[in-house]
């Protein structure tokens, strides 16, 4: 959080820690993502995944397919990054991964109905 408030300009001891005070407040009687556990992950999940459309959509802009995913085993995926040494399970949790490659072949056509056959305008 240090590193951010420097790159805005926030310096002073004095600055820095009303904007830790605002922050928290902000977390504490707006957000409410103090009440718990769970309320902070949801919300800095969340947080996450604003990261991670930019980071698709800046592969997709120079042809790097990727994918979500979402449904593993967060608990495997979390011992397995601490276990390397990658983060402190005790700190952190994965909340999504995402995959980033180039197809192997072209994506097949779908077949859709056409609009007309699924919309009715009234």
């Amino acid at each position: 959080m240090l590193e951010g408030m420097k790159r805005r300009g926030v310096t002073e001891p004095e600055a820095i820690e009303k904007t830790i005070a605002k922050y928290k407040d902000f977390q504490t009687n707006e957000m409410k993502t103090l009440d718990n556990e769970r309320a902070l992950f949801d919300w800095c999940s969340k947080q996450t995944y604003i990261a991670l459309a930019n980071m698709m959509t800046g592969a997709a802009m120079v042809g790097i397919d990727s994918c979500p995913i979402e449904g593993f085993n967060y608990d495997k995926m979390n011992r397995v990054l601490a276990e390397a040494g990658l983060f402190d399970a005790n700190e952190w949790g994965v909340s999504v991964a995402v995959t980033f490659g180039y197809r192997t072949q072209e994506i097949a056509q779908k077949a859709r109905k056409s609009q007309e056959d699924v919309v009715i305008w009234a």
